[in-house]
């Protein structure tokens, strides 16, 4: 006989809206990022095992184990370093001075197109390529960046054309690296990020454009590169790359996506 009533206990409440906070916090990390590809293509697989053990089906259920059990030591020696920056993300967000904190686990963030500040991005790209000075400018749409941020330097500044020009000079303590700007603020400087494996690429691809590309392969982020050789500016996203674009052609792929400010 099938009861009319389930008993539900209140730490069976608070068990489920554990797992959804859980749930939520993980899926803020990656979003936009290749890993949520990853977590999603499990998930698929794991209730494919499911519904093939239901099924009886044990061959084929067991060879599905094996391969999930696997698998996840595979995951985790692929993604060492990427586990690391996750781990480190975490502690730095939750964990202050040794004390936890738990206001930003709560925290709702409602997706909203950013403000940017373009004009004073596309100035200081102007500048730096009409004096030949590589520059490497991230800009931040959903995937979180702290990780690669943590690397570098923090400055939560205001976004302004003086500022990133200042930034890139050849005799700034900053200007190795990487910029994030994130809506209106120039989130961290001196930004190692990851350069891409593809082995098709032109031979004249220098370290900074492969760093561009690299970053747009596990990240939504569009990433603008001054080359230092030629002052030409590229554009990269969605994993590809387009060189040598005009400062009028930057100005209207910015502003066809971003607020402008």
């Amino acid at each position: 006989m099938i009861p009319l009533f389930l008993h539900v206990r209140f730490l069976d409440v608070l068990d489920i809206l554990l797992v959804a906070i859980l749930l939520y916090q993980l899926y803020m990390l990656v979003r936009g990022t290749v890993a949520l590809n990853i977590i999603i293509a499990i998930i698929i697989i794991y209730f494919f095992w499911g519904l093939v053990k239901m099924l009886r089906m044990e061959l084929l259920s067991s060879i599905i184990g094996q391969v999930i059990s696997v698998g996840v030591i595979a995951l985790i020696i692929v993604f060492q370093q990427e586990i690391r920056r996750f781990l480190i993300v975490i502690g730095t967000r939750y964990i202050n001075k040794n004390k936890l904190r738990l206001e930003g686990m709560f925290k709702m963030d409602i997706d909203a197109m950013p403000k940017l500040r373009i004009k004073s991005i596309v100035k200081a790209v102007i500048n730096l390529s009409n004096s030949k000075t590589g520059a490497l400018i991230v800009i931040k749409r959903k995937s979180n960046l702290e990780m690669y941020a943590q690397a570098g330097d923090v400055l939560d500044a205001n976004t302004s054309s003086r500022l990133i020009i200042s930034i890139f000079n050849k005799n700034s303590p900053l200007h190795d690296g990487a910029i994030i700007i994130d809506a209106e603020k120039i989130f961290a400087a001196r930004v190692v990020l990851p350069v891409t494996d593809n082995p098709d690429l032109p031979p004249d691809y220098g370290l900074r454009h492969r760093a561009a590309l690299g970053t747009t392969e596990v990240t939504d982020a569009l990433v603008i590169a001054v080359s230092e050789e030629t002052g030409k500016i590229s554009i990269a996203e969605n994993n590809e790359i387009d060189r040598g674009i005009s400062a009028k052609d930057l100005m209207a792929r910015l502003e066809s996506e971003f607020q402008n400010v």
